[in-house]
């Protein structure tokens, strides 16, 4: 009899050992069952980890029915929710979105579709990577050169960092008063992992040609000479956000430029005193504003999502979080570091923020 129709419950720390890849994990332990009898256990256990399945590409889920019928002009929400990387937010049992390429997705989906007449961009997000930041607004500005379609960028929570970057792509920019934005600048982390490699008895020995061949190494402390090498790659990535915000913003005055150097947060409201915005409001008024902008009425709204994705209001975000992150709880600042992108437009109060845990 399988050992879960005896309500059995199972409890052993040796199934971390599953996110290795191991197929065989040993036990020790003990079985508990709801009539108390208990029985010791020793030996092995097989695991099998589902294949990761393709569920094919993404197609338009109706949220909102058209005043016209089927034939109604749509109104497509392109969603870019969690951290902007440009890689697979995946894990054991987890299948996740690359969002680089879920956006050009999504957007190729919406030029194709010519029913679309314009596309609400929807962000939640901290920010992100630099590189995966800036191919999302060249493939958002390469969508409206070549589309003519306008595109109204509608902050939810948070848009910061590099989601902040992308939305000022859009024709307009509305946020939710009570949205927080900005940090115009941009990070690299390092981490110094001396003490606690000492503590484990790990030393590092490299062999190298090229003396900061390693530099943001985590196994000691930044010499100098590649503190000032990041700070100045820092600055420069810094400065082209700053050149983006004035660009796309050039309502903005000199003395609401220097207010955002720093990288500060800024709340909706001032953010609207500040022209970073154009109004406040909601996701329904975004969705207005972008009839208003195509010349179309009682559009039927889409979201673009893959089959068998739980889609039902204007405000659907698919869960993605992988399994691991609650068989290994932790994250070290460094540790992960391999997954990690080196520069990142990221308001990051949390130096664990870009643990691969998707939204």
């Amino acid at each position: 009899m399988h050992w879960r129709s005896l309500g059995l419950r199972l409890t052993c720390v040796p199934l971390l050992l599953a996110a290795a890849g191991c197929h065989s994990i040993p036990l020790d332990g003990n079985i508990r069952t709801d009539a108390n009898v208990s029985a010791g256990f020793q030996g092995t256990v097989d695991v099998r980890l589902p294949n990761t399945s393709d569920p094919g590409p993404v197609g338009p889920v109706i949220v909102r029915g058209g005043a016209h019928g089927p034939q109604s002009a749509r109104v497509a929400i392109v969603d870019v929710d969690g951290l902007m990387l440009n890689q697979n937010m995946s894990g054991l049992y987890s299948a996740g979105e690359n969002p680089v390429s879920a956006l050009r997705e999504k957007l190729e989906a919406a030029a194709g579709d010519p029913r679309v007449r314009a596309v609400v961009l929807r962000i939640n997000s901290p920010g992100g990577g630099v590189a995966a930041t800036d191919l999302m607004a060249e493939e958002l500005r390469r969508f409206r050169a070549a589309t003519g379609k306008p595109v109204v960028s509608c902050m939810l929570d948070v848009a910061t960092g590099g989601a902040y970057y992308l939305a000022l792509g859009g024709d307009r920019v509305i946020a939710l008063p009570t949205t927080i934005t900005g940090a115009v600048g941009a990070i690299v982390n390092h981490a110094n992992l001396q003490d606690a490699m000492a503590q484990l008895n790990v030393r590092v020995e490299p062999i190298k040609a090229g003396e900061l061949v390693d530099m943001g190494s985590v196994t000691g402390p930044l010499p100098k000479q590649a503190q000032t090498l990041f700070q100045e790659m820092a600055d420069a990535f810094r400065d082209r956000f700053a050149a983006r915000v004035r660009a796309c913003r050039p309502a903005m005055a000199e003395a609401d430029h220097k207010l955002l150097a720093d990288g500060r947060i800024v709340p909706a409201t001032q953010a609207l005193v500040r022209h970073m915005i154009d109004a406040l409001g909601y996701p329904d008024d975004a969705i207005a504003e972008a009839e208003r902008l195509s010349g179309v009425s009682g559009a039927e709204v889409v979201l673009f999502q893959r089959p068998g994705t739980p889609v039902h209001s204007i405000y659907a975000v698919v869960p993605n979080v992988p399994l691991q992150s609650e068989l290994i709880p932790f994250s070290y600042p460094g540790l992960e570091r391999s997954k990690l992108p080196t520069f990142l437009y990221l308001w990051q109060p949390d130096p664990t923020l870009t643990r691969q845990s998707g939204r």
